[in-house]
C-alpha cells in the first residue's frame, strides 16, 4: 500500500463544484476524505479483486463509486458531471493532473480554447500560451458497452495515474491535464449486470443482452458525433469542442483484428480531403510512439495501416469528428474479455510486416493482459504529449490559423472527381497529339516544347480550379424557408460541435438575393472550417478497389453523409468575400427562435412543409382538439397554401397549444380568415413499432424520432405478430431496416438466441418476422391497417404477393457483383410523386440516404394489383454525396412504392428515410403515414 503525502487543498470553489454534482448515494459509498495522511484504497480492496480479473465485471454504479473514492483520496483527481444520460444517470469525467495544475485549471482551459479557436491570436501570443499551457488529453471508454475493456481500463488507468510516483508519471501529471470520461454509463450498467447475473462463472456472457445498450442507438452511438442527437453525445461534444478543446483524444474500442491484439494508428486510406493535412501526419506521430513503445515493452500483436479496416474518411464517430476540429483523434481496437479467450492462428499474421512489426503467436489470453496493453497505450500517448507539450499546443493554433486564412480567400479543395476530369482531359490531349505526330505534324524545339507544356499545365490547373469550384466563404440559411425550425435544428447540431454561428439582425443581400432578419450565417473563416464544409458540401469518395477490376473495399462507415442534404436544408453558398450585413455571433446553443402567431377569424394555418406540424397535431390531440389538413391547394387572404397545409380552429385549448408551440418549437402560425372547404380532421393512430429481442438499431432511432415528434407507440415483437388479430390493437405497423427476413434475401441485424439462455420474462420477445408472419400481416392490411416498411424490410411487399422484383439484377436474376455495382452509405437524389398523400409537403427531388439499399422493379400487372410508384431514379447519375460505383444501373429503378390491399395500405421505402435520426428531409414520408383521416384526391391519369 502506498501512503498519500499531505498536500495542499484545492481551492474551495473547485472542489465544491466537483462534490455538489455527484450523486448523494454514490458519495455515501465512497471512502471519506480527511486532511491527514491515510492509506489509499486499492482496487483489490474496493472491488474485492484486481481490475481485469477473470469472470469479473464491475458495473457503472461501482465505477462511479470508485472514481469518487479516488477523487476523495487523491489531490491529483477531481470529478465532474458533464451531463445526464438518456436514462438519467450522471455522466462523469475525472480530471487528472498535478495538484499545482488543479489550482490553475481555469487558465489552462482558457489557453486551450484560445489556441483551438485561433481567432485574434498572433504567433507571438500563441507561442507564449503554448509555453504556459498544458496539453489537454481526453481518454474515454465504454462507448460500446459490450466492448467491456474500455470502461475497465479507465478504472485501472485512473488508479495508476493517481497512485504511481515514478518519474514518467510525475512528468505526465505536470505537463498534461487528463480528462477521463465514461462514454456510455447506461450501457455499462446493463451489460455488466447481465454478465454478472449468472452464478456459474463459466456461463457468463455479454452476448445475449435483451435490448440496445444505448437507449436509442446501441452500437450506433458512435455514429452520432456530428448530429448530436443523443444526450451522451451532446455531453461529450460540449467538452471536446466547446469547454476543454483537448489537443488529443483517445477513444478505446474492441476488438482487435483476428490474429492480433490491437489495431492502432496510423490508419489506412482514404484520407478525407476536408480536414487539415496535419491530422494525417499527427496520427503518424502518435502512432509511432505507441508502436515503438509496444515493441520495447515486448508487447506483440499490434497492427496498423492496412492491418485493419479503419480509415480517416468518415466524420461521425467520436474520434473522427475531432479531425474536422484540428484535434488528433486516436482509435485503438483491442481484444479481451473477462471470460478467457484464445488468440487465433492467422498464418499471414505470423510474418513481420511494416504494419505488424511484432507478430504474436496463438495462445490463451486473459482480460488482465488487455488491461495492461490499454494502460501502456495510454502511457505511450501521454508520454508523447508531455515530451512535446508546447509543440502540440502551438500546432493546434497553426492549424486553426490555416483554416481561418483559407476561409478568407479564394481556396480550392481538390477532390477525386476533379482530378479524374483533369486526367481525362490530359489523356484526350495526348491522344490527339499522338495522332498529329503520326501524321507528321510539327514537333518544335525542346525549349518550345517546355513552353508548350507549361501552358498546357496552366490550362489543366485552371480546369482543376474553376471559379465555380471555389470553397464557399459563407453559408446562409434564410429565415424565410418554409421549415425554418428544421434549419435551426441543423444549426444546433453544428453549435454542439463548437461551430461559430451568426444571426442576421437586419435584412441583407448575398448572391443577388435578399434574406430576412433572423437568417443564420455560418462563415468559413473559422478554425473548425473543415467541419463546416463537411456538413454542407458533397463528399467525393475515391473509387477504392482491392485491385483493378476487383471487388470494392468497403468504407469503415458511410462514404457520404452531407448533413445539410439529409436534413433538406435550404441554403445559399456564398463564394465571394465581402458578405456584409448586421450579424451578431450566437453564444452557446441557440434556443429555438420563437415562431410568429397570427390569429385569424377562423383559426391558424401551418405550412405543409413544416415537419413539426405533426408535433403540433399530437399536442392538440392530447388537448382534445383535432388538427385538420387541407387536401388540395387553396387561397386565403391573397396567400396560396399548398395541399396538406394544417388548419387549427381558434379558441379554447387550441390557442394555448399554438402559443406554446410557437415558443418552443419555432413553428409559424398564419392567420386563417376562413376555414377552407374540405378540411379533414386528423386523428391519432395506434402505432406499433416492430422490434426484436436484443434490439434493432434502426428501430431504436425510430423510437427517438417518434418521441421527438410526441407520438405514442407500442413496441411489437414477432410472436405477437404471428398470433394475428393485429387490427384490433394497431392502425400502423412500422418495420425498419432489418426487421423482415425474407427467405434468401434482405439483411437482418442479429439473430434469435438460444431460448434456454434467456430468462423467462424476455422469451416473449424472441423470434423473427419472416414468411410465416405474412398471413397475419396481410389480414391486418386488408382490414384497413397500414404498414411502413423501410430498407431491407420492403421484402415484405413481395412476400405479401405484390408484383415486385429486384431491379439490380442481371437477365438471369442474379444480383450484380460488387465489381459492377456498389453503393455504400451515400446520399442520392430521387424523383418523387409529390401528388401522393404520403409525399405531402415534400420536395420534388429529395436527397435520400442510400446504403446498398433495395431497388424495386414492378411487374406489368402492378397497377392492376394496386401498386403505384412513389419515387424513382430517373437518370444515370443520382449521386449527390459519397460513392456510387455503377450508379447508372439505378436508372428507372423504383425507390419507393405504395400498394393498396383491401382497405389498407403498404408503403415500401428502399432508402433509409429515417437514417440515424439525421434524415429530417425525408421525415415527412414517415410522419404522413401516421396521420389518420387525411387523404388527398388521386392524381388524374395523364
Amino acid at each position: 500500500l502506498s501512503t498519500r503525502p499531505q498536500m495542499p487543498q484545492m481551492p474551495a470553489p473547485h472542489r465544491l463544484r466537483s462534490v455538489t454534482r455527484w450523486s448523494t448515494a454514490l458519495l455515501l459509498a465512497a471512502v471519506p476524505f480527511t486532511a491527514e495522511a491515510q492509506q489509499r484504497t486499492t482496487p483489490e480492496q474496493f472491488f474485492g479483486h484486481k481490475i481485469g480479473a477473470d469472470y469479473e465485471l464491475p458495473n457503472y454504479t461501482k465505477l462511479h463509486q470508485w472514481f469518487a473514492t479516488v477523487a476523495r483520496e487523491s489531490d491529483r483527481v477531481s470529478l465532474d458531471t458533464i451531463g445526464r444520460t438518456e436514462e438519467g444517470r450522471p455522466q462523469i469525467m475525472a480530471i487528472v493532473t498535478s495538484p499545482e495544475n488543479h489550482a490553475k485549471l481555469a487558465r489552462y482551459k482558457e489557453i486551450a480554447t484560445k489556441l483551438a479557436k485561433a481567432d485574434g491570436v498572433d504567433s507571438a501570443a500563441a507561442a507564449a500560451m503554448a509555453k504556459e499551457g498544458k496539453v489537454i488529453f481526453w481518454i474515454d471508454g465504454g462507448l460500446h458497452a459490450t466492448e467491456v475493456l474500455g470502461a475497465q481500463q479507465l478504472m485501472e488507468t485512473l488508479w495508476q495515474l493517481s497512485s504511481r510516483t515514478d518519474d514518467e508519471t510525475q512528468r505526465i501529471l505536470n505537463d498534461v491535464v487528463i480528462l477521463m470520461t465514461h462514454a456510455n454509463p447506461d450501457g455499462m450498467e446493463l451489460v455488466t449486470n447481465w454478465y454478472m447475473k449468472e452464478s456459474d462463472k463459466l456461463k457468463r456472457t455479454t452476448a445475449t443482452i435483451p435490448r440496445l445498450y444505448e437507449k436509442y442507438a446501441g452500437h450506433d452511438n458512435n455514429r452520432d458525433s456530428y448530429m448530436n442527437a443523443l444526450a451522451e453525445t451532446r455531453n461529450m461534444s460540449q467538452q471536446l469542442f466547446v469547454e476543454w478543446h483537448p489537443q488529443i483524444m483517445y477513444n478505446h474500442h474492441q476488438t482487435g483484428p483476428t490474429g492480433t491484439v490491437m489495431a492502432a494508428p496510423p490508419y489506412r486510406d482514404p484520407a478525407n480531403y476536408w480536414f487539415h493535412p496535419a491530422m494525417i501526419t499527427g496520427l503518424d506521430l502518435v502512432g509511432a510512439a505507441l508502436n515503438h513503445r509496444f515493441v520495447l515493452e515486448h508487447k506483440p500483436g499490434l497492427t496498423f495501416r492496412a492491418g485493419s479496416n479503419y480509415s480517416t474518411w468518415w466524420n461521425g464517430g467520436l474520434r473522427t469528428t475531432g479531425y474536422y476540429h484540428n484535434q488528433i483523434g486516436i482509435l485503438t481496437e483491442t481484444i479481451g474479455n473477462p471470460t478467457p479467450m484464445r488468440i487465433a492462428l492467422v498464418p499471414e499474421r505470423q510474418v513481420r510486416s511494416a504494419g505488424l512489426p511484432l507478430p504474436i503467436e496463438p495462445q490463451e489470453w486473459k482480460f488482465r493482459q488487455s488491461i495492461d496493453y490499454s494502460v501502456s497505450a495510454n502511457y505511450a500517448f501521454l508520454d508523447m504529449a508531455s515530451r512535446y507539450r508546447e509543440t502540440f499546443l502551438f500546432n493546434r493554433w497553426v492549424m486553426g490559423q490555416d483554416q481561418i486564412k483559407a476561409g478568407q480567400k479564394d481556396n480550392w479543395t481538390i477532390s477525386p472527381k476533379r482530378v479524374a476530369a483533369m486526367a481525362e482531359q490530359i489523356q484526350k490531349d495526348r491522344a490527339g497529339a499522338s495522332a498529329e505526330n503520326r501524321a507528321g505534324g510539327p514537333r518544335g524545339s525542346g525549349l518550345a516544347a517546355n513552353a508548350m507544356n507549361t501552358v498546357a499545365n496552366d490550362r489543366y490547373m485552371a480546369l482543376l480550379k474553376k471559379p465555380e469550384n471555389r470553397d464557399p466563404r459563407a453559408y446562409v440559411l434564410s429565415a424565410g424557408q418554409k421549415d425554418f425550425p428544421t434549419a435551426t435544428k441543423f444549426i444546433r447540431a453544428l453549435q454542439y460541435s463548437g461551430i461559430d454561428v451568426h444571426k442576421a439582425t437586419a435584412a441583407f443581400s448575398a448572391n443577388g438575393k435578399q434574406f430576412p432578419a433572423g437568417s443564420w450565417v455560418i462563415k468559413t473563416d473559422q478554425a473548425f472550417r473543415s467541419h463546416v464544409l463537411d456538413m454542407f458540401e458533397p463528399q467525393d469518395h475515391p473509387n477504392d478497389f482491392r485491385y483493378p477490376g476487383g471487388p470494392p473495399i468497403p468504407p469503415y462507415d458511410n462514404a457520404g453523409w452531407t448533413l445539410a442534404f439529409q436534413m433538406g436544408i435550404e441554403f445559399e453558398r456564398v463564394l465571394d468575400g465581402g458578405l456584409t450585413g448586421s450579424f451578431e455571433k450566437v453564444n452557446g446553443i441557440t434556443p429555438m427562435p420563437a415562431g410568429t402567431v397570427a390569429k385569424g377569424k377562423a383559426g391558424y394555418f401551418i405550412h405543409a412543409g413544416v415537419n413539426d406540424g405533426s408535433t403540433v397535431a399530437n399536442r392538440l390531440a392530447k388537448a382534445k382538439v383535432k388538427a385538420q389538413r387541407i387536401p388540395t391547394e387553396f387561397k386565403d387572404g391573397g396567400t396560396t397554401w399548398p395541399a396538406g397545409s394544417w388548419f387549427i380552429p381558434a379558441g379554447g385549448a387550441a390557442d394555448k397549444v399554438v402559443a406554446d408551440a410557437a415558443k418552443d418549437l419555432g413553428v409559424n402560425f398564419a392567420a386563417a380568415n376562413t376555414k377552407p372547404s374540405g378540411a379533414q380532421p386528423v386523428q391519432p393512430l395506434r402505432i406499433g413499432l416492430v422490434d426484436r429481442y436484443g434490439g434493432n438499431m434502426p428501430t431504436g432511432w425510430t423510437r427517438l424520432i417518434l418521441e421527438k415528434f410526441e407520438f405514442g407507440y407500442t413496441t411489437v415483437y414477432p410472436q405477437e405478430i404471428d398470433a394475428g388479430n393485429l387490427k384490433a390493437k394497431y392502425d400502423v405497423l412500422v418495420f425498419t431496416d432489418g426487421m423482415f427476413s425474407e427467405a434468401g434475401a434482405g439483411r437482418g441485424f442479429g439473430g434469435s438466441p438460444d431460448t434456454t439462455l434467456i430468462p423467462a420474462e424476455y422469451r416473449k420477445e424472441l423470434g423473427r418476422v419472416s414468411d410465416r408472419s405474412v398471413p397475419s400481416l396481410k389480414a391486418f392490411v386488408e382490414a384497413g391497417g397500414r404498414i411502413v416498411a423501410i430498407g431491407s424490410s420492403i421484402g415484405l411487399g413481395k412476400a405479401m404477393g405484390l408484383p415486385i422484383e429486384n431491379h439490380l439484377a442481371d437477365a438471369n436474376g442474379r444480383a450484380y457483383p460488387g465489381e459492377k455495382y456498389y453503393i455504400p452509405g451515400s446520399v442520392l437524389e430521387v424523383k418523387l410523386d409529390t401528388s401522393a398523400t404520403i409525399a405531402t409537403g415534400m420536395a420534388a427531388r429529395p436527397a435520400v440516404m442510400f446504403d446498398n439499399s433495395p431497388v424495386m422493379k414492378l411487374g406489368p400487372d402492378a397497377a392492376a394489383k394496386g401498386v403505384k410508384v412513389l419515387g424513382t431514379f430517373d437518370n444515370t447519375a443520382p449521386l449527390l454525396s459519397g460513392w456510387a460505383w455503377g450508379q447508372e444501373l439505378l436508372k428507372d429503378g423504383v425507390a419507393m412504392a405504395e400498394a393498396t390491399m383491401g382497405k389498407g395500405t403498404v408503403w415500401l421505402f428502399g432508402p433509409e428515410i429515417l437514417f440515424r435520426s439525421q434524415a429530417h428531409g425525408t421525415y415527412k414520408l414517415f410522419l404522413n403515414a401516421l396521420d389518420g383521416g387525411f387523404k388527398r384526391p388521386a392524381k388524374a391519369v395523364q
